[in-house]
């Protein structure tokens, strides 16, 4: 989850974000194939244990071990303790919905009905049930505790550093509000001059008869307008565009930003024409505690994501990005993904994701779909 908020180089506060490390799965290590609703849950109940257990053993280190292991000088242990207990009851949601599918003496059955039995389960959590997922199980410890300690650490500097994390309040979206097994598919950045890779992109996608949310950059988009022959309207035909300001900067210490909103939404909104949606995603997330009346002035809402690809960092491959991804989806089992269509690595890794998940039961949300579409 931390989008690209280390690659904010003029805004400190934003760095200091950034994750020495960044949580990728080897999905070769799981045994099953995924084709089915039931085994999509018998993974997502293994994920949610093996996260869990990562969880609750972070609750156990004192403040001094837990800022050397997140690196930081300083924590806002409020925020902190309301995100740990925001993960119990999400996980323990989860776990009850992917124990509906539970037959007798299935892998990774065993009852919680509650978030204190979920912990409960959790703890005890330190081996495979048998040697068919010894390798998974040792390969989701180390993914599990890099991506809690990613999470953690945009706890432990929300609010000073705001992020996707949290919400200021119920009128921005997250993810979180999507149905059990609903993703939204998510782009910023773009777009690229044309041929480059939001064209690509966009090709795949509707060879795969998907759609998706386009965060598209001021700049970036009258760019486009000035050197491509083609209409925004056309190049996003079917597609959803929203803003993500004009340039790529921070809220944080940006006297401008508010300028920023509202040129990048009139340009959307007269270039777009139908595919416009009233969402303003905040670069790196970053947006300042009080905003909440400007945007509902604007007719617009703040649009996160709960899932995070990190394709844009030099850190993960392609298929990095696709055993993180699934492995999240498996986690969070529903959210919006955040990609980058600047970046090569959605476009390459999204058809495997589909056919690793095809017979799954998932919905890929229409994004007219989603509060604040037409």
């Amino acid at each position: 989850m931390l989008a690209s908020i280390a690659l904010c180089l003029a805004a400190p506060l934003a760095q200091a974000a950034g994750p020495s490390a960044v949580a990728s799965a080897d999905r070769a290590t799981w045994p099953q194939a995924l084709n089915t609703p039931a085994a999509f849950d018998r993974a997502s109940r293994a994920e949610i244990l093996a996260f869990a257990h990562e969880l609750a053993a972070s609750e156990t280190l004192d403040e001094a071990a837990l800022l050397a292991r997140l690196k930081l000088k300083q924590i806002d242990r409020a925020s902190l303790d309301k995100i740990r207990a925001r993960f119990w009851q999400r996980l323990s949601a989860n776990y009850r919905l992917a124990s509906r599918s539970c037959t007798p003496r299935e892998a990774f059955c065993a009852a919680a009905d509650d978030s204190a039995a979920l912990r409960r389960l959790a703890v005890a959590f330190d081996a495979a049930p048998d040697r068919s997922y010894a390798a998974w199980r040792a390969d989701a410890a180390r993914f599990h505790r890099i991506y809690l300690d990613e999470t953690l650490r945009l706890a432990a500097l929300f609010p000073r550093v705001s992020s996707e994390i949290d919400t200021y309040s119920a009128a921005e979206l997250d993810g979180s509000e999507l149905r059990d097994r609903q993703f939204l598919l998510s782009f910023d950045d773009g777009p690229t001059a044309a041929g480059g890779n939001t064209d690509r992109l966009l090709a795949t996608l509707r060879q795969a008869g998907l759609d998706a949310t386009f965060f598209v950059v001021g700049e970036a988009l009258q760019r486009r307008l000035g050197a491509a022959p083609a209409r925004p309207s056309d190049l996003y035909a079917g597609m959803c565009v929203a803003s993500h300001g004009w340039e790529h900067q921070s809220h944080a210490r940006w006297p401008q930003w508010q300028d920023s909103v509202i040129r990048s939404d009139a340009l959307v909104r007269a270039a777009t024409g139908a595919a416009h949606v009233p969402l303003f995603r905040p670069p790196y997330g970053q947006r300042r505690a009080d905003s909440g009346p400007f945007f509902a002035q604007q007719g617009l809402r703040v649009a996160l994501w709960n899932i995070d690809s990190q394709d844009w960092n030099a850190k993960v491959s392609a298929a990095e990005v696709q055993g993180r991804l699934l492995s999240l989806m498996l986690l969070w089992r529903h959210g919006t993904i955040l990609f980058h269509d600047i970046h090569d690595k959605a476009r390459i890794a999204l058809p495997g994701l589909l056919q690793q998940t095809r017979g799954a039961g998932l919905e890929w949300l229409d994004c007219k779909r989603y509060p604040g579409g037409a």
